[in-house]
C-alpha cells in the first residue's frame, strides 16, 4: 500500500524496498539502540548480518529479491533469469537467484551464505561490461531483457537450458533477436558466446521455437537446403497461418509439433490446417519436437526422400522459386 501524507521516510523507505532495509538506511531513520529494541522485541528481523526486515513474517518473492540486491552490495543489480523473469519472461527457473555486481569490486564468494531459510539461494556473478543502457530502471534495479537474456544463457546448466532461455524470450514477444545481438556485441569474452550467436541466428531467421531451432540444425547437418521458417499463408477460409518450416522451390511443408498440439482442440485445428495445405497440393510432414530432438537422423532421413520425391537434387543446389 502506498504511505499516505502522513508516512515519514522510514515508511516510504519501507515501501520502495518491500520492508528490507540495510543496517545503515535504519540508522539514518532511528537510533542504534531503537532499531535492536525493534528486533529484539520481535517486531522487526535481522536477516543476515546488516540487513533487516520490517516485519516479522516469512519472506516474500520481492522481499528475497531485495534481500539477494542488498545482501550482495553496491551496485548489484537482478540478472540472467531472475531479471528476465521480473521482465515477465514466463517458464524460466525461479531459483537460486542471480545478482550481478560490478568487476571492480573486491572479489568475494559466489553465491551468499548465513541467509534464513525461508530465502532463495542466491548466485552473483561479477562483469566488467555493464554500460548504462544494460541497466533497466525498476525496483529492484536489474539489467535490460536482452541483457538478462545473454546472461542466462550464459549461466544455465546446459546447452539445452541456454537455447530454451533465449527462444522463450522472443517467441513471448518479450525481445527481438537484434536487441540480443547488440547485446553480445558489447560482451566480447560473455560464456558460449559462439552458441548465443548461432541461437540468434537462427530465432532471427524465423525459428522462434527451440524445436523449430533444433529442425534448422537438423537440416544443416544433413546437407539439406535450409527451409523458410514461419513462412505466411492464408487459407481456404481466408485465414492467415503460419507454416513452421517450408520450402517453396518444391512445395514441401514440415510442422515441428509441441506439447499443446496433443490437447484435442488443437489436434482438430492441426487436422484442418493439414488438409488446407494438402488441397493446394503441397507435400506436408509433421515431427512432435522430442522426436526432432531426439532422433535428428530419422528426421532428416524423412524430409530428405520428401525433397527428393518433389524435385530437390543434391547436385542443384537451391531453385529460385
Amino acid at each position: 500500500m502506498v504511505p499516505d501524507e502522513r508516512a515519514d521516510a522510514l515508511d516510504w523507505l519501507a515501501f520502495e524496498q518491500a520492508g528490507v532495509l540495510t543496517t545503515a538506511q535504519a540508522h539514518t531513520v532511528l537510533t542504534d539502540g531503537a532499531v535492536r529494541g525493534l528486533v529484539r522485541s520481535g517486531r522487526w528481523r535481522s536477516i543476515s548480518r546488516g540487513l533487516l526486515l520490517i516485519g516479522n513474517g516469512r519472506l516474500t518473492r520481492d522481499q528475497q529479491l531485495w534481500v539477494a540486491v542488498l545482501a550482495a552490495g553496491e551496485g548489484a543489480v537482478l540478472a540472467g533469469a531472475t531479471a528476465a523473469t521480473e521482465a515477465g519472461v514466463r517458464g524460466l527457473r525461479p531459483e537460486p537467484l542471480h545478482v550481478l555486481v560490478p568487476a571492480a569490486r573486491r572479489a568475494g564468494r559466489t553465491s551468499l551464505r548465513r541467509l534464513p531459510i525461508d530465502m532463495a539461494a542466491v548466485v552473483v556473478h561479477r562483469t566488467a561490461v555493464l554500460p548504462a543502457e544494460h541497466l533497466q530502471v525498476g525496483r529492484p534495479p536489474r539489467t535490460t531483457t536482452p541483457r538478462a537474456l545473454v546472461d542466462a544463457a550464459g549461466w544455465a546448466s546446459s546447452v539445452r537450458q541456454a537455447q530454451e532461455v533465449l527462444a522463450a524470450g522472443c517467441q513471448q514477444r518479450r525481445v527481438l533477436p537484434e536487441e540480443l545481438a547488440a547485446v553480445l556485441d558489447l560482451l566480447p569474452r560473455a560464456p558460449r558466446r559462439g552458441l548465443i550467436r548461432q541461437t540468434i541466428d537462427d530465432i532471427a531467421g524465423g525459428a522462434q521455437a527451440l524445436s523449430e531451432i533444433d529442425f534448422v540444425r537438423v537440416c544443416r547437418r544433413a546437407g539439406l537446403p535450409p527451409p523458410d521458417l514461419q513462412e505466411r499463408r492464408t487459407d481456404a477460409a481466408g485465414r492467415t497461418r503460419w507454416l513452421d518450416a517450408y520450402w517453396r522451390a518444391w512445395r514441401v511443408h514440415v510442422e515441428i509439433d509441441g506439447a499443446h498440439h496433443m490437447d484435442v482442440r488443437q489436434w482438430a485445428a492441426d487436422m484442418r490446417r493439414q488438409n488446407d495445405v494438402w488441397t493446394t497440393g503441397d507435400r506436408i510432414l509433421r515431427f512432435p519436437a522430442w522426436l526432432v530432438r531426439a532422433y535428428p537422423d530419422e528426421v532428416a532421413d524423412t524430409v530428405r526422400r520428401a525433397l527428393l520425391a518433389a524435385g530437390w537434387r543434391p547436385d542443384v543446389g537451391i531453385v529460385d522459386s
